[in-house]
Formats: structure tokens, sequence, C-alpha cells
């Protein structure tokens, strides 16, 4: 008969899983709830979007945001029955990039009162959680004493700005004693590549799943994408092709997040490694790997080291 997991952890024999203190289970939670609601925001922008495409009015091809102040003012015009392009036009910031003619051809549509009720209705849900947001945000900010100095820390690594430093803390808390080396805290978080290879080949570098929050947060600040808090908005599959160059982006980046919150086990702040950070640190390798190439090319190669 196979004893139990908790047999097992009670007489030592295995590790207890990562159980979150309170703090950090509270702040968990409240992430979690805004992202879904970030997630919700986003799907009624998409709803305005495919409403405003159904009038054959083609916003969203000369505005980027079609919720942002231009955008707004002219859906509202819109919902309050304003129909002529050149009024609607007229609403646009001078800051916008296209101009009045394209904007004028692009507001060129066939508004009814159907698509009038739901602009109306997904503009009223978009202000709902809106509010519902910030109310999170202020409700974390109330609770944040135990993880302020730990934010100060992350926010120094380039790419992570409060809020998503915040996110990754409320997944892997502050204390990075249950960590013994920055490579557990990499695997924990299942940012590692699989080496599945059998008789020379590689058949897989596919990524445990893992947290699909906190994967989503770290992918984005590795690859220095920031949407303005949308990067929040939900799970971000990793592809397999950022798994495969993740050795390539240590090599010229630097370490990857997961590696860089390890700073908080000893409250360092960030520090940029440099390019060549690799190089220097795997010289013999490097110097091996140039000469491999330069023999392959047809060359003798005779290193004679240069004296300091």
């Amino acid at each position: 008969m196979r004893p139990f997991l908790s047999e097992l952890a009670a007489h030592g024999l295995i590790r207890g899983s990562f159980v979150p203190d309170r703090p950090t289970q509270e702040l968990r939670s409240l992430f979690g709830a805004r992202k879904q609601l970030v997630r919700e925001r986003s799907s009624h922008i998409q709803r305005i979007q495919k409403t405003l495409e159904d009038a054959n009015t083609k916003l969203d091809s000369v505005i980027s945001d079609i919720v942002g102040v231009s955008g707004r003012a002219m859906i509202e015009a819109m919902i309050a029955g304003q129909t002529d392009p050149a009024v609607l036009a007229g609403l646009a910031d001078r800051r916008i990039k296209a101009t009045r003619e394209e904007l004028r051809e692009a507001l060129r549509g066939r508004l009814t009162a159907h698509h009038r009720f739901l602009l109306k209705l997904h503009l009223e849900q978009i202000d709902a959680l809106d509010r519902a947001i910030a109310r999170i945000d202020e409700e974390v900010k109330t609770g944040l004493d135990p993880f302020r100095e730990a934010t100060q820390i992350v926010r120094t690594v380039p790419g992570f700005d409060d809020l998503s430093a915040q996110s990754v803390l409320s997944e892997i808390g502050i204390d990075m004693s249950r960590y013994p080396t920055d490579g557990h805290l990499l695997s924990w978080a299942c940012m590692c590549p699989r080496n599945d290879e059998s008789a020379g080949e590689k058949r897989s570098t596919r990524m445990r799943k893992g947290s699909r929050w906190l994967k989503a947060t770290l992918f984005m600040r590795l690859g220095g994408r920031q949407n303005q808090g949308q990067h929040l908005s939900g799970p971000v599959p990793p592809d397999h092709g950022a798994a495969g160059r993740q050795k390539g982006d240590r090599r010229r980046r630097g370490l990857p997040p997961a590696h860089h919150l390890y700073m908080l086990k000893d409250g360092t702040l960030y520090q940029d490694l440099g390019a060549d950070h690799f190089d220097r640190r795997h010289k013999t390798a490097s110097t091996r790997r140039l000469v491999q190439r330069l023999q392959n090319l047809g060359f003798a190669v005779h290193l004679t080291p240069v004296l300091a």
C-alpha cells in the first residue's frame, strides 16, 4: 500500500509545498481579481470594435485606442445621435496622427439605434470595470506594507513598474529562504526549458505550465512589452520559440527576470552585468567555441595570451 504524501511529509521524507502566508494570499487574490476585470474590460473594447465594424465604421483603422480621449468622444457623440463624419472627426485630438480626411472616411457608416444601444451598453460596462479596478488598486495600497520594500527592489529591474512588481510578489512571496538558489526559483516558476533528449536528439524544450499569471508577467517583462497596464490582462501563453531563445537572451541581456528576483534574498538592487557578462564568466567555453569556428573555416589556430 502506497503511503500518502501527508505521511511522507510528516516523517520529513519530502518537502512540503509552498503555501503563501496570509498577506501574500490576500495580495494574490486581489491581483487575480484585477486581472480578470482587465480581461473583461478588454473583451468589451473588442465588442465595441465589432459593433463599429458592423456599422461599417472603421475607427480602429485610424485610432489605436478607440476608448481613449478622442475615440471615446467620437463614440459618445455617435451614441447621442451624431452621424456627420466631419463633425465626428472634429472631436479628435490634434495629436492624432491620422488626418481629418482619413478620419472622415473612417467614420462614414450606417449607425443604427441598435448599434447605439450596444455602444452605450459596452461603454457603461467599461466604466464600471474601471471603477472596480481602481477600488482594487486602492485596496492593494492599503495592504502593501509587508511588500513595500520588496516592490522597490524589484522595480530596479528594467521593465518592471509598481504594478508588475506587486503582481510577481503576490505569486512568489518575499521569503526567498524557501528557494536555496536562484535556479530553484527559476525552476519553481517553470521558466526552465525541458531537457528532453534521447540518443542525441532533442525531442522537446517545452516548459511546464506553472503559474499562468506569473509566467505571463515575466514574459512580458522579458520581452520589454508594456501596454499601459494591459500586461496584466490575462494569461499570455508563452510561445516555445521564446523558451528556445532564452539562452540567447541571457547571453545578450543578462539573467532572466526570475533570476533577478532572487535579489530579494539579500536585499541588493539590480546591477546591469553587461552584454558580455556570460562571455566573461565562461571565458574558456567562449574561447573554445571561437577556435572551433575558425578551425571549421580551415584555419590553424595558435593562441597566445596577451599580457595585461
